[in-house]
């Protein structure tokens, strides 16, 4: 039956429309399984009921014109019991229900399978059989199995508006779950991008003057240097220097010998130059690809961009330029950071990447520009939807397709109080950030960039809690020497200067990996990162720290960190080398001073030893994102479980408060700074916990200070006390949104989907 399955959702796949792809699988697993009768019935979003669509062997006269409610029928049971009925004699079964003239009467084996999408049924496929018999566990499975494959179809088909129920078509509405890539709401229209030219479409042909190809070759390479140049400088007043790199990287890539080489060889042994492009270019791409570690898949959409930009030169193909109307949202399979770049900046409210996640190239921009986008759409039809109207949320990573008339009211609602919010938070910088009844709460920032800086300082951060110094490290294509990382960590201390800056040593495995130094694992998250890596490699643990102290001198507000500690022997031996490369640098006659060193906690084996690492530390801070990760067993950048990611749930908290209480023993602070520190209903609770100081991104630094103004630091404890007690996650939710509500700050909470 597997290849029976295959042939079906092939030719589903390649139907003109839905009815066609609902008429191909009713008599298709009507042949296959060897029934009399398939139907399908889909549901009515508006009205719930179900609505007879397809079929093979009934009355087709019907089709469109009857259906079922929810409690009606067997078929009604299928879809609100949302599992499979299987019977032998249908009509004896107490829910059965006789539809005139539909002629089913003659068919007494039943088995219907619900078609569920996202939790949310889609319709019921049924198969009959005039035989009285149960069908067998195959037979059940290959049918359960057509309905999952169906739902995608009829998830997309409702999405660009091709379902129609009796002679109208259904709502074209809907809504499609990716991945946070910069927060915000945007509305406006979609403009879907895709690239020029296909490489892997291009046919292998020997050419009659290698040099002519040569020559065609180098001027396709020439040009595109010249377009990525000019889209450099078109975007050099929009990014600070970090982000304006990663247009470096392109031409890097460009400037690459080696790939290039690997083109002109080909060409010389006789290959046209577009086949010689197209096949060195999808030989690394499908290397990149095949690669487990999600920044080398992000190198690929980079090395495919430019491969096609090549290409399309050599095909001399003459393209009309692309318009962009106001309120453009940028749509594509793929976005990268040059596509980007085409679109006018005052024109560009918001963007959706079918694939990428939330640490490839274009979201870091995305953020930088604050452009709200979502990335890992991977149900959004993208080819279906240009000029659609679409909303992008940035705070769910929902994208609302063709909105209805309340969701576009509520977003538009939203997008407003976001801006007015905003501003009127600009108040807030310069006051202190207590309590009504006076407890201090420092706020600082999470940096990596040098754009982060300005606007940290300018919302009035304390200094800063997290300072990832692997961004340097990935916008290059080799480890950065020690003096490069010192004027980079120089020119972020002496920024914040005389205020603390918390710099972790380098934090590279999981889903972040650098191109030149390649980490292949199955589970890169269980493997090695962070710590892990840089002691196994003490040259470039030795040459970070050096160069961090270097670049602390006369300045003396450098705090070291040291990520993804497992184990108290990690601590004791970063502890060593830290050591070393101070001493060392005394002897060289540098004027320095061994700063504070401090762990994260992010792994629950540091949790349940944070009393033995304070010990050997002088702070803790906790990576409030990982810990959740590791403690609910949830990848946050999966979309198919990120509804299972809460920060709130009771092992996370507890485990909050077990840190605080370890640390605290030990006589030592202990700071947060992953997402949770950033979300200002959350901020009531670590307060109430005991945290000494919060660092979060800078946008979330005034909506922070609104609520610890707000609020009375004695009163905390009772809401705390509340929350452990509680046993999910909604209900500490509710709890700190009825807070929210009595201290005045419910718009600060994270906006609710329409």
């Amino acid at each position: 039956m597997l290849e029976a399955l295959r042939s079906i959702v092939q030719a589903v796949n390649s139907a003109g429309n839905l009815q066609a792809a609902l008429d191909i699988i009713v008599s298709r697993i009507a042949e296959v399984m060897g029934t009399e009768v398939c139907t399908v019935y889909l549901r009515d979003p508006e009205s719930g009921r179900l609505i007879f669509m397809a079929n093979q062997g009934l009355n087709p006269e019907l089709i469109g014109k009857i259906s079922l409610g929810p409690d009606e029928g067997l078929v009604g049971q299928v879809a609100r019991r949302e599992e499979p009925v299987n019977l032998d004699h249908a009509e004896k079964h107490p829910n059965f229900l006789y539809l005139p003239g539909i002629g089913e009467e003659q068919y007494h084996s039943f088995l219907g399978a619900p078609i569920i999408h996202q939790r949310t049924v889609m319709g019921v496929l049924v198969v009959q059989q005039k035989d009285s018999r149960r069908f067998d566990e195959d037979e059940e499975a290959f049918l359960v199995t057509m309905s999952a494959q169906l739902a995608g179809v009829i998830a997309h088909a409702r999405a660009t508006g091709s379902i129609t129920t009796s002679q109208n078509v259904v709502g074209a509405t809907a809504s499609f779950k990716g991945i946070a890539g910069a927060t915000g709401v945007a509305i406006g229209r979609a403009v879907i991008v895709a690239p020029v030219a296909d490489l892997h479409s291009v046919p292998r042909r020997q050419s009659d003057d290698p040099q002519l190809e040569l020559q065609a070759f180098q001027s396709a390479l020439s040009a595109v240097r010249t377009d990525i140049h000019a889209l450099s400088e078109k975007l050099l007043t929009h990014l600070p220097a970090d982000e304006h790199a990663l247009f470096d990287v392109y031409l890097r890539i460009i400037d690459d010998g080696s790939w290039a080489a690997e083109v002109v060889k080909k060409i010389n042994e006789g290959e046209w130059a577009q086949g010689a492009l197209s096949q060195v270019m999808s030989s690394h791409i499908r290397t990149f690809e095949m690669m487990e570690d999600a920044y080398f898949k992000e190198r690929a959409t980079d090395i495919k961009d430019l491969g096609r930009r090549v290409l399309a030169y050599l095909q001399t193909s003459e393209v009309e330029p692309a318009e962009y109307p106001d309120k453009t949202i940028l749509v594509g399979e793929e976005l990268t950071a040059s596509m980007l770049g085409e679109v006018p900046r005052e024109k560009l409210v918001g963007m959706v990447s079918v694939r990428g996640s939330s640490n490839s190239h274009v979201a870091i921009l995305a953020r930088a520009m604050g452009i709200p986008t979502v990335m890992g759409a991977a149900d959004l039809p993208y080819t279906q939807i240009e000029n659609a109207n679409l909303i992008v949320d940035g705070y769910s990573g929902y994208v609302h397709y063709n909105p209805s008339a309340e969701v576009y009211e509520h977003f538009r609602s939203v997008s407003e109080e976001d801006q007015v919010l905003t501003q009127g938070l600009e108040a807030l910088r310069d006051l202190p950030s207590e309590t009504l009844d006076g407890h201090r709460m420092p706020l600082w920032v999470n940096t990596g960039l040098m754009a982060d800086v300005a606007r940290s300082l300018d919302r009035g951060a304390e200094g800063v809690g997290l300072y990832r110094t692997e961004i340097p490290f990935l916008l290059r294509e080799r480890f950065p020497s020690e003096e490069e990382q010192r004027a980079i960590y120089r020119e972020q201390l002496i920024a914040f200067a005389p205020l603390p800056v918390t710099m972790r040593t380098l934090d590279i495995g999981g889903d972040k990996a650098l191109p030149y130094f390649p980490i292949e694992e199955e589970n890169p998250f269980l493997g090695w990162r962070g710590i892990r890596v840089t002691l196994d490699h003490p040259e470039i643990f030795l040459v970070q720290v050096r160069a961090m102290l270097k670049a602390s001198e006369g300045l003396n507000n450098l705090r070291i960190m040291l990520p993804m500690i497992s184990n108290v022997q990690e601590v004791d031996e970063a502890l060593d080398l830290v050591r070393r490369a101070y001493d060392e640098l005394i002897e060289d006659g540098w004027d320095i001073t061994l700063p504070p060193i401090g762990v994260m906690v992010e792994v629950p084996a540091a949790v349940y030893q944070a009393r033995q690492l304070a010990r050997r530390v002088d702070f803790l801070s906790v990576g409030s994102n990982d810990l959740t990760q590791y403690l609910l067993a949830v990848d946050r950048n999966n979309t198919r479980v990120a509804d299972l990611y809460h920060a709130y749930h009771p092992a996370v908290l507890n485990s909050l408060q077990q840190v605080v209480d370890a640390a605290h023993a030990e006589g030592k602070p202990v700071g947060i700074c992953g997402e949770l520190a950033g979300d200002p209903a959350a901020v009531l609770l670590l307060m109430a916990m005991g945290y000494d100081m919060l660092s979060m991104n800078d946008n979330s630094l005034l909506r922070v200070k609104a609520v610890i103004r707000s609020c009375r630091f004695d009163e905390l404890q009772a809401l705390l006390n509340s929350a452990m007690l509680v046993e999910t996650a909604d209900e500490v939710k509710a709890l700190l949104r009825k807070v929210m509500i009595d201290i005045g700050m419910e718009r600060l909470l994270q906006p609710i989907g329409a």
